[in-house]
């Protein structure tokens, strides 16, 4: 005669060496098998004559990078910048080309006034908090700062829709401060390759300012973003057309072919 169910769940029930279960609350059964998985090793962070050499490639390729975010002066890139948060440049630019043509100062943004504002920017992420910002740092410009955007980190900071990302850019492509401003793109490229491993931007944004050679440092942020965004990417490194694979130290190349030259 075939087993009732609860004598049959009371034999399927052993602990690792045959024995019954235990009471309630006791360790019931334990693995046979003792489960393993990949684990790669993070690689150390380049030293110093390998960083030269990838900046030394980055500029060789591209001499004089520029933002791909469009922009008329210093005030119109501080709008421009505030806007790209959880956006695309493209995207940006697609929204402030008309908008900048006609408020391209902070005068000129306030007279348009939020609603109109929020309009322009209506296919931008985020758009109707990015309108009270843009609107409230305009009003703050012409209030404390003459209408003339601050050189200064600090005054920068406090203006609504600014952060340390947006301060840093702000300096280093309007006003040729070498601050290296560290995006998604390059987070990732910074510790993939690595240049500077860590876990937060502000502490990669530390690392590399102090690494990066002078020479290279006032470019340095727009050859890492363009890196990380065009070959370095997220889901699929373009490995086979990167100009410092043999430099880089990512154990997860998608492939073991040479660089491109030239």
């Amino acid at each position: 005669m075939r087993p009732s169910k609860p004598d049959a769940a009371k034999k399927a029930v052993k602990t690792a060496a045959g024995k019954p279960a235990g009471k309630p609350g006791q360790a019931r059964a334990t693995l046979g098998t003792v489960l393993k998985g990949k684990v790669e090793t993070a690689p150390a962070p380049v030293d110093d004559e390998t960083l030269v050499a990838i900046f030394a490639r980055l500029r060789e390729a591209d001499p004089e990078p520029r933002s791909e975010l469009q922009y008329l002066n210093p005030y119109t890139l501080l709008v421009a910048v505030v806007l790209s948060a959880q956006a695309t440049d493209r995207s940006v630019n697609l929204a402030t080309e008309p908008l900048f043509a006609i408020a391209d100062t902070p005068e000129k943004m306030l007279e348009l006034g939020e609603e109109r504002v929020r309009h322009f920017i209506r296919t931008i992420g985020l758009f109707n908090t990015k309108a009270k910002n843009v609107i409230a740092l305009s009003r703050i410009l012409l209030e404390r700062h003459g209408g003339e955007v601050p050189r200064d980190a600090a005054a920068l900071e406090v203006l609504p829709g600014v952060g340390t990302k947006t301060a840093s850019v702000v300096l280093n492509v309007a006003f040729g401060v070498p601050r290296i401003a560290v995006d998604t793109h390059i987070f990732r490229v910074s510790n993939r390759i690595p240049l500077f491993p860590a876990a937060t931007t502000d502490k990669v944004q530390a690392g590399l300012e102090a690494r990066v050679p002078e020479p290279y440092r006032l470019n340095a942020h727009h050859w890492l973003i363009l890196h990380g965004r065009y070959t370095c990417k997220a889901r699929r490194p373009d490995c086979p057309r990167c100009r410092i694979a043999d430099l880089c130290g990512y154990p997860s190349k998608t492939t073991d072919l040479t660089p491109i030259s030239g």
